[in-house]
């Protein structure tokens, strides 16, 4: 039951953004979205994995940016951005390839995300009550934080929902593993629900 829960999510995000990807841009300055999600090896529910995977289309100033990426990380990283800076090659990128594993602070609060150099990356700055997001390309666009945060939580609601649609997670005994994805889902909450 699950698992045909999970592939219907995935279908209806595959058409969603079908339908509504480059009209929708044409009304907005930033848009996010995921297609085709999936755990590492392909299916559409895996217990064992904790990272989720898709393809992210993310539509800036004009520019489309695609890449099959880790779009759980994806996700942390977004809600990071509505209240601290990311500048762009100085930490993971926002549509980052993998993330091998979670390194969660004593407190279980907050982790960092270890994976590869691949992926796409760009700025975001805050200034007062707007966000500027910069592309390596020079490309730059200023939006209402008010907007960004809109965008941002339908996203990560997006990925989270595909979550809770699929089997609960097998959590590794090694205690390390084990916290590392507490914490991801404690500093996602946390900072979802601010």
């Amino acid at each position: 039951m699950k698992f045909d829960e999970a592939r219907r999510i995935s279908h209806t995000l595959s058409q969603r953004m079908k339908i509504t990807g480059d009209e929708k841009f044409s009304m907005k300055k930033f848009i996010i979205d995921v297609t085709e999600l999936y755990w590492i090896n392909g299916d559409m529910d895996d217990p064992e994995d904790l990272c989720l995977h898709g393809h992210a289309v993310a539509y800036i100033g004009g520019e489309k940016l695609e890449y099959d990426c880790t779009v759980s990380a994806t996700a942390l990283y977004l809600l990071k951005t509505l209240t601290e800076d990311h500048i762009i090659h100085e930490d993971n990128q926002m549509l980052p390839c993998c993330g091998h594993f979670y390194i969660p602070d004593a407190k279980l609060e907050n982790i960092v995300i270890s994976g590869c150099d691949k992926g796409i990356d760009w700025t975001v700055r805050h200034n007062g009550s707007n966000v500027i997001l910069t592309l390596e390309n020079g490309t730059e666009v200023t939006i209402p934080l008010k907007k960004y945060r809109q965008e941002v939580y339908r996203f990560a609601d997006k990925i989270e929902n595909y979550y809770k649609s699929c089997s609960p997670k097998k959590l590794s005994e090694d205690k390390f593993d084990h916290d590392g994805y507490i914490a991801f889902w404690n500093e996602w909450h946390r900072r979802r629900n601010a």
